[in-house]
């Protein structure tokens, strides 16, 4: 199945109903986009405690992980 959706100025896009239907999402669900590198993107609803979820988000976090981070942070 495919589909075809604008995306706005904002960088928004409306998911289809027959894509949202297929995924089984709704209002409030989050969904991760996978770069395959060929100019392809994967996306796919991510389910609570997802690990490869948790393993994209742990990459937007580098910012903290810094030996000064790791010596502030060492006793909790």
């Amino acid at each position: 199945m495919s589909a075809i959706a604008k995306i706005t100025s904002k960088g928004q896009t409306t998911i289809p109903q027959e894509i949202r239907t297929l995924l089984n999402v709704k209002p409030g669900d989050l969904l991760a986009w996978e770069d395959l590198g060929n100019g392809e993107v994967r996306v796919r609803r991510v389910e609570p405690l997802d690990l490869e979820y948790l393993r994209a988000l742990e990459g937007t976090l580098s910012e903290w992980s810094g030996a000064e981070d790791e010596a502030a942070y060492a006793q909790l």
